[in-house]
């Protein structure tokens, strides 16, 4: 159930409480896309107070029994003036969803479908925040995966199949458990690319003549 829709007044800011939700956008032609995931502890619709009241350009959807707080846009900046340390907490939450806007357009940039698949699994499973992370994640459709990092159901279904043969999840229908070992996906890429990007260079030539260092130049691996 939608608490946040595209096309209504940004008048509000929410504060997921507890739950999760996602973050779905809508093409010109009708085709829906999640951008990103929700979880508790985090604010959703601060467009509002960014300027002159418009419209809502996302829709976001519970996907688990969630509770949100709703502050209005007119409280939302009072208490932003005037109670510095909640000041500080949205400030910190503005830099982590900035940061991590960021690494999710490297990601769709550089790395492969299933590089991307692991990394929203495991973002899903809360691996890298404080505490114990949530190895089961909340339902999901392959086609909601697939849409978050650009490719084809076909292909998710193929990784997701090939993560549970090497013991990296657990699924059954749309319940998915991930166990720390998925971490390897992308530690095990980022080896092969340090490897490929720095060669060990020869002492000598051929001829058993040394090598002049300044004059060698290592070749640059260039991935797909």
């Amino acid at each position: 159930m939608p608490f946040l829709s595209r096309g209504a007044q940004a008048d509000c800011v929410f504060y997921l409480q507890t739950g999760r939700a996602k973050l779905t956008v809508v093409s010109k032609n009708g085709k829906e896309a999640t951008i990103t995931l929700l979880s508790a502890g985090e604010f959703v619709g601060e467009e509002a107070i960014a300027g002159a009241v418009g419209l809502r350009m996302a829709t976001a959807t519970a996907i688990t029994t969630c509770i949100a707080l709703k502050i209005e846009r007119t409280e939302m900046i009072r208490v932003l003036h005037e109670e510095h340390a909640f000041s500080d907490m949205f400030l910190k939450f503005l830099l982590h969803r900035s940061m991590r806007t960021q690494a999710d357009l490297v990601d769709q940039l550089f790395n492969s479908s299933e590089k991307r698949l692991a990394r929203i699994l495991l973002l899903m499973a809360e691996f890298g925040k404080p505490g114990e992370p949530e190895t089961l994640i909340p339902a999901i459709t392959q086609e909601t995966l697939a849409e978050m990092i650009g490719t084809t159901r076909s292909r998710v279904s193929f990784f997701m199949n090939r993560f549970r043969k090497l013991g990296f999840i657990e699924y059954k229908g749309r319940i998915i458990r991930v166990h720390k070992s998925l971490l390897n996906v992308i530690l095990h890429d980022q080896i092969k690319d340090r490897n490929a990007q720095n060669p060990e260079l020869p002492s000598a030539s051929p001829s058993g003549r040394p090598i002049r260092r300044g004059l060698v130049r290592p070749a640059l691996a260039l991935r797909k």
